[in-house]
């Protein structure tokens, strides 16, 4: 029996039109451009900054491009997964919502968090429901209103960040083609590094949490920049390893844009040319769940048909993984 696998068979994405420079920031936070630049590879970043609009807005116009492109119908969706870590509320999840503002009615959906791992977790999760045959076309959106939890007065944090969303059709395969293997990997003590230190039901708002700031990001950079670094490689290699993968086999890399210095550090652990690495962080920042499909939705012109490619992550929790997959179109 041929073997079902679920492919990417479509790729969208979608960023705000206003653009947040390092000269600008320079005027917000005491930094400078040369040194945000050098530390984070950053030069700009996209912001939603218009009253109302929240993660499920971007979301919502990456699925309706997403649906043009593929030519299917919303009423086609079978499940929609939405990974975030900036919900528009508490509840009902974002995904519900991105399903009512794109018409989505025959599906269900629900939403994933998993910090800048989440389009990672989300991709794997959907996949499986593809696989077992029960369901023919599941998006995956990465959808993030980063600037909603960033302090300004924070220029560790500040300058890192932006707002963006992406989005995947996933679809059977059973010509070879799609989701190979993926390694997952989760280590809870790494909260105390990066969180959100109030908001939820440990410490729920109040006048005290807003006053101290207690609902922005809080990250200790050298603490995650170091475990990141680890932690993205050996993903990496073991999913290289395990499919027997070589540094010239492998089409292309598709790390998480956290940082332009951790990037780098992953492409030398495992050891391929830094041209096979998608990097878009220089103008969007770090985007979190929708760093990696607003890579592949930039680079889309450049995937062939056939070609491995491996995604890699790490976020909060801490969270990291890896999948292979064999891109499914031209």
């Amino acid at each position: 029996m041929t073997k079902i696998r679920a492919a990417i068979t479509g790729v969208s994405g979608y960023v705000p039109d206003y653009i947040l420079t390092n000269a600008e920031l320079e005027k917000i936070v005491d930094t400078s451009e040369e040194w945000i630049r050098t530390r984070t590879g950053i030069n700009e970043r996209r912001i939603l900054n218009e009253d109302g609009k929240a993660s499920s807005d971007m979301g919502a116009e990456a699925v309706k491009l997403l649906l043009e492109k593929t030519g299917n119908k919303p009423s086609d969706i079978d499940l929609l997964v939405c990974a975030t870590v900036t919900p528009d509320m508490q509840f009902p999840a974002t995904a519900n919502i991105i399903c009512d503002k794109t018409g989505i009615r025959n599906a269900f959906s629900f939403d994933l968090n998993a910090g800048c791992s989440g389009f990672v977790y989300a991709l794997v999760t959907a996949s499986k429901y593809v696989e077992t045959g029960h369901y023919k076309k599941v998006i995956v959106v990465g959808a993030e209103k980063m600037t909603s939890i960033v302090d300004y007065t924070d220029r560790s944090t500040c300058i890192i960040f932006g707002d963006g969303a992406g989005a995947v059709l996933l679809e059977p395969a059973s010509d070879g083609l799609g989701i190979i293997d993926a390694v997952m990997g989760t280590d809870g003590s790494g909260r105390s590094y990066l969180h959100q230190k109030a908001g939820g039901s440990l410490k729920p708002a109040s006048h005290k949490t807003i006053e101290a700031h207690e609902h922005f990001i809080y990250q200790e950079g050298q603490t995650v920049f170091k475990v990141a670094v680890v932690k993205m490689a050996e993903a990496a290699e073991k999913i290289l390893q395990r499919n027997n993968l070589t540094a010239e086999s492998l089409e292309w890399l598709v790390p998480h844009q956290a940082n332009r210095r951790i990037i780098d550090a992953t492409v030398r652990r495992i050891g391929i040319d830094a041209k096979k690495a998608m990097v878009n962080i220089d103008k969007f920042g770090n985007t979190t769940s929708a760093s990696i499909p607003l890579c592949l939705w930039e680079r889309e012109n450049e995937l062939k048909k056939g070609d491995n490619v491996v995604l890699v992550a790490f976020g909060a929790g801490f969270t990291w993984g890896a999948v292979f997959l064999k891109w499914a179109y031209n």
